[in-house]
């Protein structure tokens, strides 16, 4: 069937070292995954089941490119993440299932407008303006799991400017991946190149033009990028 005007280009990630490309379909965040940092924005650190929102496949920003301070926020937040990338889905997924879905994992960041959220909290409203901006999630190549593991425990980082601000552990998470993985598929069908966000650990904060960021995760990956 003719196209009216031609199709986007799909969202290709690099695999590192290969040749090959991680297609994307769907980006999946999960919110407040780490007791301290629901602490730090005014939450109840006990485990809760966990929520869930989105970004667009074309708000990942390759490795290695800056990242554009976006429009209508003079508050925009970091947020550092270990990265699921899926290989295969489905519906209703156990959790003694769920990391055969895993292709690989890597580091990415979360960049939220946090004053278009405050404000959008306030009001009842959704936080898509606040999440799915353009540019507002840097991830690096993602790294198969044959060669990581599934990473249960490790530090996770970010500095800015050489100054580390968030320095936490996976073992933090209060939703592990495997829990993450069978509780999303309870609400999407998931399918491969699918993209999951696992949440972030205390310690986000703002950004400026010309902040220089550098994040990992140990033994996974890590990233980095300056606010331009």
């Amino acid at each position: 069937m003719p196209l009216a005007f031609p199709a986007p280009e799909p969202v290709l990630l690099a695999i590192d070292g290969t040749d090959d490309t991680f297609p994307v379909r769907r980006v999946y965040c999960v919110g407040r995954n780490y007791a301290d940092h629901v602490v730090e924005m005014g939450g109840d650190p006990d485990r809760e089941s966990p929520f869930f929102f989105q970004k667009n496949p074309d708000n990942l920003v390759a490795a290695g490119d800056g990242f554009p301070y976006p429009p209508q926020s003079q508050d925009v937040h970091h947020e550092v993440e270990l990265v699921i990338f899926l290989k295969s889905g489905g519906s209703d997924v156990a959790p003694s299932d769920a990391l055969s879905l895993v292709f690989g994992y890597g580091v990415g960041i979360d960049f939220t407008r946090r004053d278009l959220q405050a404000l959008a909290k306030k009001a009842g409203k959704p936080w898509t303006a606040a999440k799915a901006f353009e540019h507002s999630a840097p991830v690096s190549a993602v790294v198969p799991a044959s060669r990581t593991g599934h990473p249960a425990s490790g530090r996770i980082w970010l500095s800015v400017n050489d100054t580390v601000r968030q320095d936490g552990d996976l073992g933090q998470m209060s939703w592990k991946v495997p829990e993450i993985i069978a509780e999303l598929s309870k609400l999407f069908a998931l399918a491969p190149g699918d993209v999951i966000f696992t949440g972030t650990p205390a310690g986000v904060g703002s950004v400026q033009r010309g902040d220089r960021i550098a994040c990992g995760v140990d033994g996974v990956a890590s990233l980095t990028l300056t606010v331009v």
